[in-house]
């Protein structure tokens, strides 16, 4: 699709300008766990900068410069503003292009149907406007629909991947239908397509079946996706009925996609409750994937199955043990922004 004409949502494989983080620190959720989760943090955002930069957001930049070496804060935009958590997939801005001019939506996020407070993170991306980060790129008020990036996913190709048990889930736009908000996905995101899986949620997921944990684009009409072989695994069958769904899609579709199987990691459990750890939840950033690993046997294997997935590719893995106690992962943490939306940088 030609992003110089019309809407045109990216893939994330097209080349990515900035990646946006928000510094775990002791006002957030993982003050129990800072020096794991901040050394984390400190891994992903050193492997990102060797090919792109950073915007993080954070409390007291002048403290938080210093856990990083001069390469890595050379290439790191440090903003002090105001966030009540780390999850800057759901509150970043998403970017499309329209007409070949980027523009960032400003969705309005409730902490994943009011779970969670949410009040300082749903004014991230004005606050950055106005504060100058965005330069002079258009940001767009969005804040009659709820939508967290991490719930759709794009081919770049003019379909949309989601799942109905998070976009239709309670308290999140409980005044729209299936119908109202797939015309509205079309008309904002310039798809032609949307596609629905209505299974696949884990256990322990805060986000109700975000795509981004479950179901990935891949480059050359791929999809990668999260696969349970062991029968005995709670998620057997729900991830079972949602390959069934993929492959349904894909003898319909009229285009030939090549299916890749990521497999599930073992069980994780934190004070007796199953983790939603799972591989798919990477980051695609120029020619690179930032793969989560949890020290678990089925590391390589999923490093290898998406390493398939993306031939020519530098396949990087992360230990994301620390992020997936919280519920959340790589992907999550992390919201790119495609090159040419920062036209001052």
């Amino acid at each position: 699709m030609n992003k110089n004409k019309g809407k045109f949502y990216p893939p994330e494989w097209y080349p990515q300008q900035l990646v946006e983080l928000a510094w775990p620190d002791t006002h957030t959720d993982w003050n129990d766990i800072l020096p794991e989760v901040q050394e984390c943090y400190i891994n992903i955002i050193t492997e990102i900068t060797k090919t792109a930069k950073v915007l993080l957001l954070c409390d007291n930049s002048s403290e938080v410069k210093k856990v990083f070496s001069e390469r890595v804060q050379n290439e790191i935009i440090f903003a002090n503003i105001d966030y009540n958590d780390t999850w800057a997939r759901d509150f970043g801005g998403i970017t499309i292009f329209e007409n070949g001019e980027p523009i960032i939506y400003d969705f309005a996020f409730n902490g994943w149907g009011m779970k969670f407070a949410a009040n300082n993170d749903n004014c991230t991306n004005r606050n950055l406007k106005a504060l100058s980060y965005f330069g002079d790129t258009k940001v767009v008020n969005r804040k009659n629909v709820v939508l967290e990036g991490g719930s759709i996913e794009s081919d770049g190709e003019g379909t949309l991947l989601t799942t109905s048990i998070c976009l239709l889930s309670n308290n999140r736009n409980d005044e729209w239908g299936k119908p109202e908000l797939e015309d509205l996905l079309k008309d904002k995101f310039g798809v032609k397509k949307v596609l629905w899986l209505n299974y696949g949620l884990l256990e322990g997921d805060d986000t109700d079946g975000h795509i981004d944990t479950l179901v990935r684009f891949a480059p050359d009409n791929g999809i990668v996706y999260c696969k349970c072989t062991d029968e005995s695994d709670l998620h057997f069958h729900e991830l079972q009925k949602m390959e069934e769904e993929l492959k349904i899609f894909t003898s319909c579709s009229g285009k030939q996609y090549d299916l890749f199987a990521v497999p599930l990691p073992s069980a994780i459990y934190d004070n007796g409750y199953r983790l939603p750890a799972t591989y798919v939840n990477y980051l695609i950033l120029n020619k690179k994937v930032l793969v989560p690993v949890y020290g678990v046997p089925e590391d390589n294997k999923a490093l290898e199955a998406i390493q398939k997935a993306h031939p020519g590719y530098e396949i990087v893995g992360i230990n994301c043990l620390a992020l997936v106690k919280q519920h959340g992962s790589l992907h999550c943490i992390t919201m790119n922004y495609p090159k040419g939306t920062f036209n001052h940088l």
